[in-house]
């Protein structure tokens, strides 16, 4: 560690996330340098030219996603890292097994601090060959999990991350380039497709109804068609939501088991 302060990149692919982190970095006291990077390709280039201390990390970037920025890294010159993340198996999957931190999208100043707070007693550690080993690891790890099905997703709430079930979602809709994923009356908000996000859901159990709305089978109640092949789907909350035709075979394969009409 710089004996002025740490040396930070930030890496992410969309301009507003990177100018909120040197926002909260300039508030920040013991920072030496900030550095950005908007891909992965860029993100590599200034770990290798400029060895940063701490990297705030976007795991979803195009060209080379987070992950595949450290897999290419030796163990030895891979950074200490803070993944950024609005929901991703990768970020999930490295909070279980105790990185050292991740933000949670959308986050707070106060969610900031403490993921800063943790990665700094990391850095000012002395870093050895087990931690080295550790990290390689878990790098090889979660780069062997593309693609994974999610049964859980990671939400922020009163500042702190909670685990939601996949289970426990009754209904996802998009929101520009966020979702809005509904559970219990509760709303939490993502920034994640909705195509992503159906690639990632279980297909037993969550069907696209339209382009912008995701819906968990378990929830629905009925169906009433309408003109043109749309119909009107209504949920078990009393949610009144559209099928388009595009797809409606989607949720009619579900028919012969389920007695739905």
């Amino acid at each position: 560690m710089n004996e002025a302060g740490l040396r930070v990149l930030v890496a992410d692919d969309e301009a507003p996330a990177r100018a909120k982190l040197r926002m909260f970095l300039a508030e920040a006291p013991g920072i030496d340098a900030v550095f950005e990077a908007g891909d992965g390709a860029s993100a590599l280039e200034v770990i290798r030219a400029r060895a940063p201390d701490l990297v705030f990390l976007d795991v979803q970037m195009p060209g080379l996603d987070g992950f595949a920025v450290l897999e290419s890294l030796p163990a030895g010159a891979v950074p200490h890292v803070v993944f950024v993340t609005a929901f991703d198996a990768y970020a999930l999957k490295a909070f279980e097994v105790h990185a050292v931190d991740f933000l949670l999208k959308p986050f707070d100043a106060g969610r900031f601090e403490r993921a800063l707070a943790r990665a700094r007693e990391r850095v000012g550690a002395r870093r050895g060959a087990e931690e080295r080993e550790w990290l390689r690891r878990l790098v090889s790890e979660l780069a062997d999990r593309r693609p994974v099905r999610d049964d859980r997703i990671l939400v922020e709430a009163a500042g702190r991350s909670v685990l939601l079930a996949a289970t426990a979602i009754d209904r996802i809709e998009s929101d520009r380039n966020y979702a809005s994923v509904h559970s219990a009356g509760r709303v939490y908000t993502l920034r994640i497709t909705m195509d992503e996000l159906e690639r990632r859901l279980d297909p037993a159990r969550f069907v696209r109804l339209n382009r912008s709305t995701i819906v968990n089978v378990e929830r629905v109640v009925d169906l009433v068609p309408e003109g043109h092949g749309d119909a009107l789907v209504r949920l078990s909350d009393g949610t009144r939501l559209r099928l388009s035709r595009r797809y409606r075979d989607r949720l009619e394969r579900f028919r012969p088991s389920s007695g739905r009409k």
